[in-house]
């Protein structure tokens, strides 16, 4: 029972207690001790009390101390040290205000200086909780994205269930080893998301010439139009040159990136830099133009190997069951037989790769990837990383 119930009780049992008699008035009191919960005593004090309305206490006014000339100076004193906090402030008022008016920044009188050397860390906070009602605050900037093309290209992921060719995860794999400094290579990866079809390209450096050098390689090779590019937000998709590159030689083409700091956005070609780059060049350096030209003969035959003869499973459903996601693949079929089952290619292109399949032998192909690995090998550098287990190749 709280006090205010306890206070609506005793207004109603008091004219009864008043009326009875002492036999009448005693038992009336053991009813409300057992109501209450109070000593007999103190419902006698209540009821002989005036009034039954609990007293309202008046809140008590902190007389002020310290007048307009030392809030003065207190103000004065913490905007020339750049609104620094009560703690920090206190301690070298006294010294400050007096190192101030020595410059003529403000006037010291022995009462205020008396007054400085006794005030509190509380009442300096109290004070300068005044000032911060009318004190201009820092100038301070919007927050902008590092680079301003960024501002116009629309953040998210590709839907899964993407079915029309030419939507590419575009993404750069660093092969500087240990240290990042000087240029060194770097492999320019895509990934369709509606067939699975991947291309590789090896870049020396990351410049404007380097990566236009790039996806003019990858465009000539690709059997259909790139019509969708989703990076993520490296300055090396988004420059003053690459846009206007990609408006040039990508007519139509849509733009797209990956949230910052979340790289399950590209989901599909981060995959596929584990099990088709990193899986084959490991984490060595590369940063010389021979090695670039025979990492380059490489992705040309893994070009041949992964599109034309390697299934790939892709994601047709998703269900969730007893609070848990189920996923369903169709039948497994290689990048190249999805890409024809759409029919976008025409004629030529699919009469071409039908002939490249038939006129390649798959196993001397994947004996010619080994070979021209173990060439790019025996020309790296011993350094390596230690990882703690060596990358497997696919065998």
């Amino acid at each position: 029972m709280s006090i205010d119930e306890r206070r609506k009780y005793l207004k109603l049992v008091a004219p009864r207690y008043v009326q009875a008699g002492r036999t009448e008035r005693s038992r009336l009191l053991t009813e409300m001790a057992t109501v209450t919960g109070l000593h007999r005593k103190s419902l006698i004090r209540l009821l002989r009390s005036p009034t039954l309305e609990r007293a309202v206490r008046k809140p008590r006014v902190r007389r002020r101390r310290y007048g307009a000339a030392v809030a003065d100076v207190v103000r004065v004193v913490w905007e020339s040290l750049d609104y620094v906090c009560a703690e920090r402030l206190t301690p070298v008022l006294l010294s400050t205000a007096q190192h101030l008016a020595l410059w003529g920044e403000l006037a010291l009188t022995p009462e205020v200086e008396t007054a400085l050397e006794s005030i509190s860390r509380a009442t300096v906070q109290r004070l300068m909780q005044r000032f911060r009602v009318d004190s201009p605050r820092l100038p301070r900037r919007k927050p902008q994205p590092p680079n301003r093309f960024l501002r116009e290209v629309p953040m998210g992921r590709v839907p899964w269930e993407t079915e029309i060719p030419g939507t590419f995860e575009v993404d750069l794999v660093h092969h500087c080893g240990l240290v990042t400094e000087g240029e060194y290579i770097h492999t320019l990866q895509l990934v369709d998301v509606a067939t699975g079809w991947s291309e590789r390209v090896a870049i020396l450096g990351r410049s404007q010439a380097a990566m236009v050098a790039g996806f003019q390689r990858v465009q000539e090779r690709l059997p259909f139009a790139i019509t969708h590019l989703h990076p993520d937000n490296g300055s090396e998709f988004f420059n003053n040159h690459l846009v206007r590159y990609y408006g040039e030689a990508m007519t139509g083409l849509t733009l797209s990136r990956s949230r910052p700091f979340h790289k399950n956005d590209n989901r599909f070609v981060e995959q596929k830099n584990s099990t088709l780059v990193r899986a084959y060049v490991g984490y060595d350096r590369l940063d010389t133009a021979s090695q670039c030209t025979m990492l380059n003969a490489l992705y040309d035959l893994l070009w041949l190997y992964y599109n034309l003869f390697q299934p790939v499973l892709h994601l047709v459903r998703k269900d969730t069951i007893a609070g848990r996601m189920r996923r369903s693949w169709d039948r497994a079929q290689t990048p190249c037989q999805r890409l024809m089952a759409t029919g976008i290619l025409p004629p030529e292109r699919q009469a071409g790769l039908i002939a490249l399949h038939a006129d390649t032998n798959p196993r001397e192909l994947r004996r010619s990837i080994y070979a021209a690995l173990e060439r790019l090998w025996t020309r790296v550098p011993s350094v390596t990383i230690t990882t703690g287990k060596e990358a497997a190749l696919p065998r």
